[in-house]
């Protein structure tokens, strides 16, 4: 029975995680930068456009949320293997300043002080008077919004003509509760993925948390921090232009993902046999996950109260059962996978407008709302879901016309 509690517990070792910052598929050539920075909280590899030896129409973008360190490399491949977002910024002579974390998992106010050093960095050495851009994907977004908007605060010059964001959870993010409960399910010491989904910035991130002290469900408290802290400075950088871009679709139509159905079971007799996990249906008292290991043997019921249809929601998605099915497999496990993509950045969070905790609002067609009910300045949604972080062509030329 060693055996058996030795693969639980290494199946701790995955991680959750956006496109764009995923170890590339397949090896893509990245350029040695032509500058690479040491920043608090965090460091930048530079990029100079096609034919230029400085710092000129610079673009700074900040990498999103996972476990452990930035990898640039990964990131420089997620943003120029799909569609070749860097190789064309560079080609139109812009600077590419690629911003990376110590830790991704640590708070977002904390990685904010990175962005606002790589955005101070940028003006010392920036030639011409191009306003900057800034932005990010995935939580990189939510880390810039926060720094320019408190440089603003101090009364800081950030000559920054555009922020955008790229499927960035401004609304929060959904992890499904029974993801983040079987989390702290796995025996042993607390392992990668509990450390990830009970770090600083997912609980910031997070619209809902599973309290693993407890099991309940809630707004959790660094959340309401973080969102006093963007309070604190006007919620918002007010001198650049907002743009921002979602990787679920504005037509109100998500992933066939059906509330209240099995998503996926361990059906083999080693690695949390019987586990069964269930899509989020709405309603109280609804069992979204039964949950049993073999050593020390144990059993649990996961249910939540007053949440949305979450999983089948429009926005970017995640693989995110798929990759509990896959690391079950790898040690000697056996599973029914039904759903094995739901939804991460509801697209109404991607583009500030409505709420996620309505029903109705969480599947409204945006397409059809005012687009003045959105916080940013303009937005576009992906004409079909895709996964989050996902560089596409669409998002991305919407976004190179609008660089100043």
């Amino acid at each position: 029975m060693a055996a058996e509690q030795g693969n639980e517990q290494e199946i701790g070792r995955l991680t959750l995680g956006g496109r764009v910052a995923s170890v590339p598929p397949m090896p893509y050539p990245v350029p040695d930068p032509d500058q690479k920075w040491d920043l608090p909280n965090g460091f930048a590899r530079v990029y100079y456009g096609e034919g230029s030896d400085g710092v000129e129409r610079p673009v700074i973008m900040a990498d999103g949320f996972n476990l452990g360190k930035s990898d640039l490399d990964w990131l420089y491949a997620g943003l120029d293997r799909d569609y070749p977002l860097i190789t064309k910024l560079r080609q139109q002579g812009r600077t590419v300043i690629l911003l990376g974390f110590e830790e991704r998992t640590e708070s977002i106010l904390d990685n904010a002080e990175a962005a606002q050093a790589a955005i101070l960095r940028t003006i010392a050495e920036q030639r011409g008077d191009t306003p900057l851009a800034v932005g990010g994907f995935s939580m990189g977004g939510l880390i810039t919004r926060y720094a320019l908007a408190r440089l603003e605060s101090q009364s800081v010059d950030h000559r920054t003509g555009l922020y955008f964001s790229y499927d960035t959870p401004h609304r929060g993010g959904v992890i499904p509760i029974a993801i983040q409960a079987f989390a702290h399910f796995i025996p042993g010491q607390e392992n990668a993925f509990a450390k990830q989904m009970n770090s600083s910035a997912s609980r910031q991130m997070l619209w809902r948390h599973y309290n693993s002290a407890d099991g309940s469900v809630r707004q959790d408290p660094m959340r309401e921090t973080f969102l006093e802290a963007l309070r604190a400075v006007g919620d918002w950088p007010r001198i650049p232009r907002k743009i921002a871009v979602a990787n679920g679709t504005g037509n109100g139509t998500g992933i066939d993902v059906p509330p209240g159905e099995m998503a996926l079971k361990s059906t083999g007799l080693i690695a949390f046999p019987g586990s069964t996990f269930y899509t989020q249906a709405a309603g109280d008292g609804v069992t979204v996950a039964e949950l049993r290991r073999l050593l020390p043997p144990a059993s649990k019921t996961v249910k939540t109260n007053g949440l949305p249809e979450l999983d089948g929601a429009p926005g970017g998605t995640l693989d995110s059962y798929q990759i509990i099915a896959k690391a079950l497999e790898e040690k000697g496990g056996r599973t029914d996978l039904r759903h094995p993509t739901v939804c991460f950045v509801p697209s109404v969070s991607a583009v500030a407008i409505r709420d996620i905790g309505n029903q109705d609002d969480l599947y409204v067609k945006i397409d059809g709302l005012d687009p003045a009910e959105s916080e940013l300045d303009e937005f576009l949604c992906s004409s079909t879901t895709t996964a989050h972080t996902q560089v596409t062509a669409e998002l991305c030329e919407w976004l190179l016309a609008r660089l100043p």
